[in-house]
């Protein structure tokens, strides 16, 4: 089943991404379960890098993904969104968060998460619990299982 989209759709934010295969993946997530993507830049990486070409195929549809130049850019345009950021360092477990249907979901670079300065101006952070001798799940995977339980809580799905 289809479902139209409206400009209340969650969004997924990725921070300086840096790992092609992985971002390209997440545009295929957001592209199937209608999110909005936006990239803060710099990416680690190009577009036209063939690791990304293979793995996002023909699911890249520019008009869906929003991208900021910068972080300053990215939170000056959300000042009066709520934007959650994702991070093994939160205590809060994201099944016990209330999503809305408008949220900005923020995930970190995956060799660095996102500097304290940005850990700063969020008021939201949460986790994935895992098994504590772990250190951290792939990018792609983390973002699926989030964007599942917004959905889920909004009823996108």
């Amino acid at each position: 089943m289809t479902q139209n989209l409206t400009n209340l759709s969650p969004k997924i934010a990725l921070f300086e991404p840096d790992i092609p295969q992985n971002t390209a993946a997440i545009i295929r997530t957001c592209a199937c379960l209608g999110a909005k993507l936006e990239i803060i830049e710099p990416c680690g990486f190009l577009l036209s890098d063939k690791r990304f070409k293979r793995v996002v195929m023909d699911y890249m549809d520019e008009k869906d993904i929003n991208f900021y130049r910068n972080a300053n850019i990215f939170f000056k345009s959300k000042k009066d969104q709520r934007i959650i950021l994702m991070t093994t360092k939160a205590s809060i477990s994201y099944t016990k968060f209330k999503f809305k249907k408008n949220d900005t979901i923020l995930f970190g670079r995956e060799s660095a998460g996102v500097p304290e300065k940005v850990h700063k101006l969020i008021n939201n952070r949460l986790k994935i619990p895992m098994k504590s001798s772990k250190r951290s799940l792939n990018l792609a995977s983390s973002v699926a299982i989030t964007l599942a339980e917004c959905l889920k809580q909004t009823k996108w799905i």
